[in-house]
């Protein structure tokens, strides 16, 4: 494995969203526990990026060999904050094949007809996959606050509900990392123009992003409720900065890759006699059969 003590500070303790936290002050401009430039920043994502890509592989092949772990990386952020620039840069470092990809977003016909969180539970990665949830069941606790799409008797106990679910995800062999990236009100307006001055961006724009601008200041107040209620001792948020999109994508691979060194999953043992299979095999290297 790469050196990971490029790090000043684990990321995971100086984005971790504990007691206190206050969403607010974030500096949403820092990049907390990296004294380092930019480029080394980079090339260190790539060389961890090669970890990442190893480690992924060996869960896949433990969930291919009987075990149950996964991983669930959970995305959350207001427009332009940066959540398809992880799964391109962050998730795409690895075997596509060992990834379960899910965005959510406005609930179809049929999921209303359900429970909220019918809709995650059927995207839920299968063992040996790493799972990434590009918005999430968090859109329930708050679009849907922000939004009033239903009252409050409705969304506030499902802080409780989620706490509680999430329990039973990792008591189940799910590993759970939630990642919250926090854009600053003058970047975001910035990228937002960049997609107006840019035609290739334009498909990208919605006069909805400017709705939802509009309420910036409701959305930090959901946000520091969910931050509150929901980051745990079983799954904590880890609250990142995101006005410099190269240190978002450096600290979540950092904080993936640690996480998934700490899974210590070893390669599995072969379930055939390995000197024997070199005979027959070596039996066949002389010519092709007839």
């Amino acid at each position: 494995m790469s050196d990971r003590n490029q790090w000043k500070h684990d990321p995971r303790q100086v984005l971790r969203a504990g007691a206190g936290f206050d969403v607010r002050s974030f500096d949403r401009g820092g990049t907390p526990g990296w004294s380092r430039d930019r480029a080394t920043g980079e090339a260190a994502m790539v060389e961890r990026g090669a970890d990442l890509s190893e480690l992924q592989e060996r869960l896949y092949a433990d969930g291919r060999t009987g075990g149950t772990r996964s991983v669930l990386l959970v995305l959350q952020g207001l427009d332009t904050a940066g959540k398809g620039g992880i799964v391109r840069h962050v998730a795409g470092m690895v075997d596509p094949q060992g990834l379960a990809l899910a965005s959510f977003g406005v609930p179809t016909a049929e999921e209303r007809t359900h429970h909220y969180l019918w809709r995650i539970e059927r995207r839920l990665p299968p063992a040996g996959r790493i799972g990434v949830f590009d918005r999430s069941h968090y859109e329930d606790v708050l679009v849907v606050r922000v939004d009033s799409l239903v009252p409050e008797a409705v969304w506030r106990p499902r802080f409780d509900e989620i706490n509680a679910w999430e329990r039973r995800l990792v008591d189940g062999g799910t590993t759970v990392i939630k990642i919250a990236l926090m854009v600053s009100y003058a970047e975001q307006g910035e990228r937002l123009m960049e997609r107006l001055d840019r035609p290739d961006k334009h498909w990208k724009f919605s006069m909805g992003d400017v709705t939802t601008r509009s309420k910036w200041s409701a959305y930090q107040e959901a946000y520091a409720e969910m931050f509150g209620r929901t980051s745990t001792e079983h799954a904590p948020w880890y609250v990142v900065p995101a006005d410099k999109k190269w240190y978002a994508r450096l600290a979540v691979t950092e904080i993936l890759t640690r996480t998934m060194e700490d899974l210590d999953l070893g390669w599995p043992a072969a379930t055939f006699d390995v000197v024997q299979a070199r005979a027959a095999l070596q039996a066949t290297m002389v010519r092709p059969p007839a």
